[in-house]
């Protein structure tokens, strides 16, 4: 309240002249109102950064979450920034002081633009002829929109560039590991129907972890289906960094990639310390005690619930009704879920009704999206697969599809080209095409891509023993260095996998088949029939996804 120096009246703090007489407070030097505006103004600071906060991390996984952290990180990128550089944080007291001192200047910050915005707001509404609490309320509203405008502006004004990342030797030896195993399970798989797709990057991440306790026989034969050297690798720091590049990735461009990872072994058997340190730091994996013996359903429901809480409800029922039982003794559990948006969408206008040949002799009708854009097209030596990047917003993941040419399929074969393509992907091979896809130059492409959702479910149980691990599921396993026993052993490795591939925009409806011609177009890569696809972090290599659409209908 301030008493109006003219005619005495009581006045409230929110208006800035007498109802009555119109008079003016007195301003002096030592003000009352101005301290009350400061005031006023740095709660609103705290309060616009509490709520900034509390989105970041209550908002359910999505693009929005992705675009609020990306904005709180631009935001507060100095004070990280020097932080980081003066080395501040390190222990527990200079890291709360460092806390509390960046919440103050942020929320001081806040607090300036907004009483900046209300001032500017409330000088041009002195010039409309409006009741007090109308222009209250405007100014309220107009400095809500003020501050929703610079989020938008700091938000569409950031270089999609790919976060700089050099690579170790360390780290090329593991990536080509894991490249060389993604291709070996591969091939394991491609005899199952349809399509196919799965994560080899979860896959080896898990089978590193539990490889981590391994011992004796059952270690060499994880190393060499894993295709690592131990004695010159370091795979805790390793695949420490790349989960690290992959957090780097998701908070600073518009992609979700959750990955969950776990062990879950009978209760009556105890993890040691060193074990459990080992999992939570480097491998950001949990390892818990459950009864396969006596509850096995209920060990399934929290496996299930466990998954689908990892992946924010997007992959669910990894476990299936009866798959546990009481000779069930260490499970490894994996699952991944990505879904990230183009660098260069398409326009869900353009998406139309398309054949998709399936066989020789099955055709579908898919949704086949379209656009002419500058993409890198590069044809393997013998020019029996043509690839394709597309690459993902900040251009750090691309998908890669492996085209194989239809005419150099067997006429006996019912997919077109497509086992052709399947004999000749190997690690050397593959190498080979994805180095000349990276060298060349974009140019203006016409593409068609099919629309698809995929999921997938596997226990690489069978798979994994065939390659070369197969004391691992037995009597003969030794895990020593989880529980300091040899009574351990897997029981089984699940993994389940989903990916979505749209325009990143809403479904277009259709209504007629429309018969799309490539006449006229000297560069188009139509994919029309089935094909090869991986997903791959360009700054280390590493391949995140693998598979293959036979049917993008289903």
């Amino acid at each position: 309240m301030w008493t109006c120096p003219k005619c005495g009246e009581k006045i409230e703090d929110q208006f800035d002249s007498c109802w009555k007489c119109a008079a003016q407070p007195k301003r002096t030097a030592s003000s009352p109102l101005l301290s009350q505006r400061g005031k006023r103004a740095f709660l609103l600071g705290i309060l616009f950064e509490i709520v900034l906060i509390l989105l970041c991390y209550l908002l359910p996984e999505s693009w929005l979450q992705v675009e609020v952290r990306n904005f709180f990180l631009v935001t507060h990128y100095p004070l990280m920034l020097g932080m980081e550089r003066f080395r501040l944080g390190e222990d527990a007291i200079s890291a709360i002081l460092c806390l509390v001192t960046a919440f103050t200047v942020m929320a001081s910050v806040w607090g300036f633009l907004i009483c900046l915005v209300m001032g500017l707001v409330k000088w041009g509404l002195a010039r409309f002829a409006i009741s007090k609490r109308q222009k209250l309320v405007m100014r309220y509203s107009f400095g809500l929109l003020c501050v929703l405008l610079l989020v938008w502006v700091i938000m569409a004004t950031r270089p999609e560039t790919p976060i700089p990342f050099t690579a170790s030797p360390e780290v090329k030896s593991a990536v080509e590991g894991n490249t060389a195993f993604a291709l070996d399970l591969y091939q394991k798989l491609k005899e199952q129907p349809s399509n196919l797709f799965f994560s080899p990057y979860s896959i080896s991440t898990s089978l590193t972890m539990t490889y981590a306790g391994a011992r004796g026989q059952t270690e060499s034969e994880m190393a060499r289906v894993l295709h690592f050297n131990p004695a010159e690798t370091n795979l805790p720091a390793v695949f420490g960094a790349l989960g690290a590049r992959m957090d780097q990735i998701q908070r600073w461009h518009r992609i979700t990639l959750t990955t969950a990872n776990s062990l879950w072994c009978q209760q009556d058997y105890r993890f040691t310390d060193a074990f459990l340190n080992l999992v939570r730091t480097s491998y950001r994996a949990e390892a818990r005690q459950v009864d396969f013996i006596h509850s096995a359903l209920a060990a399934s429901d929290e496996i299930n619930n466990w998954v689908g809480k990892k992946t924010n409800g997007k992959i669910k029922d990894v476990v299936e009704l009866g798959q546990f039982t009481d000779l069930t003794r260490l499970v490894l559990c994996d699952a991944i879920y990505f879904k990230g948006k183009w660098h260069l969408p398409f326009k869900v206008s353009d998406t139309k009704p398309a054949p998709f040949h399936v066989t020789t002799n099955k055709t579908v009708t898919a949704q086949m999206m379209y656009q002419t854009a500058h993409f890198k097209m590069a044809r393997s030596d013998d020019s029996s697969v043509e690839l394709l990047e597309l690459s993902y917003s900040g251009t750090d993941l691309s998908m890669i599809i492996l085209l194989p040419e239809v005419e150099y399929a067997p006429p006996d074969v019912e997919q077109p080209g497509l086992p052709d393509l399947e004999q000749k992907l190997t690690a050397d091979n593959l190498r080979i095409w994805l180095t000349k896809l990276d060298q060349v130059n974009p140019h203006e492409t016409w593409v068609g891509l099919p629309r698809f959702t995929t999921t997938r479910g596997f226990d690489l149980t069978k798979e994994l023993t065939s390659l070369g691990m197969p004391s691992a599921f037995g009597d003969r396993a030794d895990f020593s260095g989880m529980d300091g026993t040899t009574n351990l052993y897997v029981s089984d490795v699940i993994h389940k996998a989903f990916v979505e591939v749209n325009e990143s925009g809403t479904e277009a409806a259709a209504v007629t088949l429309n018969m799309v011609t490539m006449a006229g177009r000297a560069n188009s890569f139509v994919v029309d029939h089935p094909f090869i696809f991986l997903i791959r972090d360009n700054g280390s290599g590493t391949i995140l996804f693998l598979g293959r659409i036979v049917d993008p209908t289903k």
